[in-house]
């Protein structure tokens, strides 16, 4: 069988991560990158032996024959170029997370593609790290009993506005930006919401959005969840590129905690595993449970894309996790809760 073409769109910090995790699966050929800064482009593409290298999206889409695309650019350019894709006959579209900058947008994004009868994937890949799936399992397999409450934390002093500083300026930060994540883990592991209470603050002087939320949601299956994430925090064990879950059943619980272990405990005591990872050249040994993750998310889209399986990571369901991202910023500001249905 032929190699699916695809192309990138975007060549900044996180496109070696996410053209890396393409390198490792079968059936896949990169053909051409884009960036509006065409060095950056080169840098890229010399990087992963990319054949063209382009800083005109337009022209890109005019001279290449592609499968796919898959768009890692800004968040406030995703709707433009999902539409580009669109308006070019590409029938799988590929885009980075956050979504959209807002859920109008959002919205607006499927709704297009479904239009046009292409199918649209975001690439959400907390879901996919090693630690969450081996977590999901224990829960599955019914050794702590019915769940009937979780936590779930990203705690981090990690230097965000220092290493970018325009986070800074945005009027929207932490819900956006690992909002993203931990709902959609939330989501994944425990099923749909049905309404939240938010509060967030800003702690570090001189942002303009939040860096601190906590949220507390009842699922629909009645289940509270409590989440909260900070990138103000001065801690032990610092979070960063990864999250700490407990979950409360009704035969014991299961927590995953530093280092990747998850401790399952029952009447009977505690049982301990650590998720471990193999090595890649293109990633980073000290994010490796972020970076390797993309493997997992790209093979799901490319089995999508084959007609093998169905992706679950599609436009339609990241769509409710920005749902919730929005629908929080609205709790914290009316100080109310939201109920999720009503929140269109």
């Amino acid at each position: 069988m032929d190699r699916l073409k695809f192309a990138v769109f975007g060549c900044g910090f996180w496109s070696k991560f996410q053209i890396g995790a393409w390198s490792e699966l079968e059936g896949v050929e990169l053909v051409a990158v884009y960036n509006r800064t065409f060095s950056k482009a080169q840098k890229i593409a010399e990087y992963f032996n990319v054949p063209r290298v382009y800083d005109n999206p337009e022209e890109l889409f005019s001279q290449e024959k592609l499968d796919f695309v898959d768009i890692i650019t800004d968040v406030d350019t995703h709707a433009h170029f999902v539409e580009m894709a669109v308006r070019y006959g590409i029938k799988h579209i590929i885009c980075q997370k956050p979504m959209a900058p807002d859920f109008e947008t959002a919205s607006q994004m499927v709704r297009v593609c479904s239009d046009a009868g292409a199918k649209l994937y975001i690439h959400e890949n907390y879901r996919w790290q090693a630690p969450v799936r081996r977590f999901k399992e224990i829960i599955d397999s019914g050794v702590i009993g019915k769940p009937f409450k979780a936590r779930v934390t990203f705690l981090s002093g990690f230097p965000v506005f220092d290493n970018q500083p325009f986070l800074k300026e945005l009027d929207h930060f932490i819900l956006t930006d690992m909002g993203s994540h931990v709902l959609d883990v939330c989501r994944f592991l425990f099923g749909e919401c049905n309404e939240l209470w938010c509060q967030t603050k800003a702690v570090t002087p001189g942002i303009r959005g939040e860096d601190v939320a906590v949220i507390m949601m009842e699922m629909k299956n009645g289940m509270p969840v409590y989440t909260e994430m900070s990138y103000a925090s001065i801690i032990e064990h610092d979070t960063f590129s990864t999250l700490n879950i407990l979950v409360e059943g009704e035969k014991g619980s299961v927590f995953l905690g530093p280092k990747f272990e998850i401790r399952t405990t029952t009447r009977q005591g505690t049982d301990s595993e650590i998720v471990t990872f193999p090595a890649y050249s293109w990633a980073d040994p000290d994010y490796i449970v972020n970076h390797e993750s993309c493997i997992h998310i790209n093979r799901d889209i490319l089995n999508d894309i084959k007609g093998m399986t169905k992706a679950e990571n599609s436009g339609n369901d990241n769509l409710e996790t920005v749902r919730l991202i929005w629908a929080s910023y609205k709790s914290a500001e009316s100080g109310k809760k939201i109920k999720l249905e009503e929140f269109k």
